[in-house]
């Protein structure tokens, strides 16, 4: 018999597969830092709004723990104003429009929907893409003082408008 003495026990191991990946983005808008944390579900051929995920009920586009959002700086979302701070990513998924929500409960898992603790609620109208097996949140547009944040799973394409408050340089800075 053949000793590996460097081989792992396979007797005491036991192997953790996430059926939900983990997945971040971050951008920088101007000097805004806008990131975003969350747990990636996969279609795996199934319905997903108004099968796996309810119309006009409250979801966390994610899995597992609910989707965290982080602004350095105050924003507006879809041209409504929202502080900066940490919040947690909502919707209320609908045909023709959405709700997408942002929820000052930061330590909470993805169910229940924490009521009552509404930062700001925005509407907007999904549109639709090519297939997408796994949830991503991605910025497909990114200019000065604005982005797009993009939310796009099964054939489902959520766009979330923030703009940033510009900066203005000094007086004469650059000008050496």
């Amino acid at each position: 018999m053949l000793a590996l003495p460097f081989a792992p026990s396979l007797g005491t191991a036991q192997a953790v597969l996430r059926r939900s990946q983990h997945g971040s983005v971050s951008q920088t808008v101007n000097s805004t830092q806008i990131s975003l944390t969350y747990n990636r579900p996969v279609a795996r051929g199934r319905t997903l709004f108004g099968g796996v995920v309810r119309l006009r009920w409250p979801w966390n586009p994610g899995a597992d723990t609910a989707t965290q959002i982080a602004f350095s700086r105050d924003v507006a979302i879809a041209g409504q104003p929202l502080p900066a701070g940490s919040y947690t990513l909502w919707a209320i998924p609908d045909t023709a429009e959405w709700t997408v929500i942002f929820s000052t409960a930061t330590d909470v898992w993805h169910v229940p929907y924490p009521t009552g603790q509404d930062a700001l609620r925005v509407t907007i109208v999904p549109t639709t893409g090519d297939h997408m097996e796994t949830l991503a949140f991605h910025f497909p547009v990114v200019g000065p003082s604005s982005a797009t944040l993009r939310l796009h799973w099964g054939a489902t394409v959520i766009d979330i408008p923030i703009a940033v408050e510009a900066e203005l340089e000094p007086f004469g800075a650059g000008l050496d």
